[in-house]
């Protein structure tokens, strides 16, 4: 039997890896080649907590996609909390997931070796490797959605923490008896810089200010109540004073978690992802201003690169994948290399095992 341990690194045979990001809508698979290219992708909706069910829907897409390439290794991005040894699932509560042996499952239903991993870090490790922290040895990643997330990486390496689940920015505590937390606490930084903070201080700007809010409130059913993100967004391109505000203070507010971020980690770089960034420098502009008012010893030190990511919604897929990379060798459940159809030099297989359809560029 193979070494299976965590620490286990053994280079796949063919280099083709699939990338599976589990997320609360969709579930997408894609394979990434030796290169670096994302050469094919699928996805289906994200079955309602039901663990049999995404795995159903995980081996589907993995099965349709290994009709036309030879991928050797699977890597799985799922919201939640993840043990140390890339295994299980401890918590995914948007799942409804409590302790789930993930890999095991998967390796189970597909025959080949897998890796389970928290998806902001599947993101962070995707941008490193392909996106806007290429070069950057010492990176974080922030992720700006309905809460806060993130990625850690010092030395090239992801850093997990003892338990596998450092890099939970969106808790840390920015306003002693602030904001209640979903997680209980008071004061966390998702109070005040996520999409629901947007959304919040919007609503409550345009309460206010309703007369500067012409624009914003020409959107949803024209109440501050009916304002979402979005909104936000369109509004504030069109010179809407209100939504420009909210994301002013809003882009502040990011900028004063990452400073004590970087008070800790000194990062090269920041590479904020997630629905928010769209915004772009609506958002950017103030944070940039703010991380460079209020960082500790700024004179001291070099210009910390502050981008948004460049992959998108393919980062989970891009991460996933290239962790799988180097996983290691496939368990005992996968057939033996004889059984396995021949593969092709390029990672393709031989036309008789292809589909008559190709699974190939975006669905």
């Amino acid at each position: 039997m193979q070494d299976r341990s965590p620490g286990r690194q053994v280079v796949s045979n063919s280099g083709y890896t699939a990338g599976v990001d589990i997320g609360g809508t969709k579930i997408a698979v894609g394979v990434l080649s030796p290169e670096g290219e994302l050469v094919a992708q699928t996805r289906k909706k994200t079955p309602v907590r039901d663990s049999e069910a995404v795995l159903a829907v995980i081996t589907d897409l993995v099965g349709e996609l290994a009709e036309d390439w030879d991928i050797e290794a699977v890597g799985i991005g799922t919201a939640g909390l993840v043990d140390e040894g890339r295994s299980r699932v401890i918590l995914a509560p948007n799942l409804g997931w409590v302790d789930e042996p993930l890999r095991q499952m998967v390796e189970r239903s597909t025959g080949l070796p897998a890796i389970v991993e928290n998806d902001a870090n599947v993101a962070a490790w995707g941008e490193y490797k392909f996106g806007a922290g290429v070069g950057q040895d010492d990176l974080i990643m922030i992720t700006v959605g309905t809460g806060i997330g993130g990625g850690i990486i010092l030395g090239g390496q992801l850093q997990r923490g003892a338990n596998g689940v450092a890099a939970e920015f969106g808790h840390l505590r920015l306003v002693p008896d602030g904001r209640l937390c979903g997680c209980g606490r008071h004061g966390c930084w998702e109070q005040y810089a996520s999409g629901n903070a947007l959304v919040r201080l919007a609503r409550g700007l345009a309460s206010d200010r309703r007369g500067d809010a012409q624009v914003l409130m020409s959107f949803g059913d024209g109440t501050p109540e009916g304002v979402q993100g979005p909104h936000i967004t369109e509004a504030a391109r069109r010179g809407d004073p209100v939504a420009m505000e909210a994301f002013e203070v809003l882009g502040g507010w990011l900028a004063r978690g990452m400073v004590e971020v970087a008070t800790l980690l000194d990062p090269a770089g920041f590479v904020i992802g997630g629905g928010v960034v769209d915004a772009g420098d609506l958002l950017l502009v103030p944070a940039r201003r703010e991380y460079a008012s209020q960082l500790v010893a700024r004179s001291e030190r070099r210009a910390t690169d502050i981008s948004p990511a460049k992959l998108g919604n393919l980062a989970g897929m891009y991460g996933a994948a290239e962790l799988a990379r180097d996983h290691g060798p496939a368990p005992e459940t996968v057939p033996p290399a004889s059984t396995r159809t021949p593969k092709a030099k390029s990672g393709k297989k031989s036309s008789g095992a292809k589909r008559a359809k190709k699974s190939t560029g975006s669905r």
